[in-house]
């Protein structure tokens, strides 16, 4: 296989990078020469990757313990990378969770939690590396948001009112900063086979009732860290749930009624 050189020698930072897409995000910006820049909230689960980027591959990685919903904790690290490192290329904003249950069974802290993770940590990250990358001219954002934030279900909404949110936020974002050499894209996806499922659906049922279309996160993370440098907009996966999304947007009342039973099977 030729390698691909367009990473080598770049600096890429990756949020929730410990396990499911973010850790193969980060072995596969490794393979491609990237110097990494890992966040999570588990140092062991941090390390254990970082030793195995070094053995595999001749590259820098370096790890910060961290929640993404802690944004004083937050602050103070991305201002460390901010000095530590002299030009940060590429930020990943991949931390999130979610919790599907029924919005008035909701615990009110579970809903606040989850959009200082998703949203707020996520544009507090980006808030703090855009001037590295305005006075570079150049840089690359990506956001991963969810398909749950174009279409929004029963059990889900909270979550999806979240991943709405960052998807609002990049598609504006991306016109901010479009003439300042920055490009920013979105990372749609349906469900993918990672961890995600042990706290969002705990007793397994929606995970069985989309089975069939589940990714495979080594996929994603191929797909994902493939647009870097580029000028994509978006990423949409699987297609059969992007196709459902547009024909949801074109006609939301019909999929309400036609597509009840397969929306309400978590």
């Amino acid at each position: 296989m030729v390698r691909n050189r367009s990473l080598e020698g770049k600096t890429v930072i990756v949020t929730g990078a410990s396990m499911g897409i973010g850790r193969h995000m980060v072995r596969e910006c490794a393979r491609l020469g990237a110097h990494t820049i890992i966040i999570a909230r588990s140092t062991d689960k941090l390390e254990r990757l970082r030793s195995e980027i070094l053995m595999q591959y001749d590259v820098a990685v370096d790890s910060f313990t961290l929640d993404m919903g802690d944004r004083n904790a937050l602050r103070q690290t991305f201002e460390t990378i901010k000095w530590q490192y002299p030009k940060i290329d590429v930020l990943i904003n991949n931390a999130g969770f979610g919790v599907f249950t029924q919005f008035e069974e909701m615990r009110f802290e579970d809903i606040e939690h989850m959009f200082a993770v998703n949203v707020l940590g996520m544009m507090t990250a980006t808030r703090m590396i855009l001037p590295k990358m305005r006075q570079q001219g150049d840089g690359h954002v990506i956001n991963v948001a969810s398909m749950a934030g174009k279409v929004a279900t029963p059990k889900s909404i909270v979550y999806s009112a979240s991943k709405a949110a960052v998807l609002s936020f990049t598609n504006g974002l991306r016109s901010e900063v479009r003439k300042q050499g920055i490009r920013v894209t979105a990372v749609n996806l349906g469900p993918v086979k990672t961890n995600f499922f042990k706290t969002a659906d705990p007793e397994g049922n929606y995970v069985k009732s989309v089975e069939r279309w589940m990714l495979e996160p080594e996929a994603v993370a191929e797909k994902v860290i493939a647009v870097i440098g580029r000028k994509k907009r978006e990423i949409n996966l699987p297609f059969s749930m992007n196709a459902g999304a547009k024909l949801y947007q074109l006609f939301p009342g019909a999929v309400d009624t036609f597509a009840g039973r397969i929306i309400n099977k978590k």
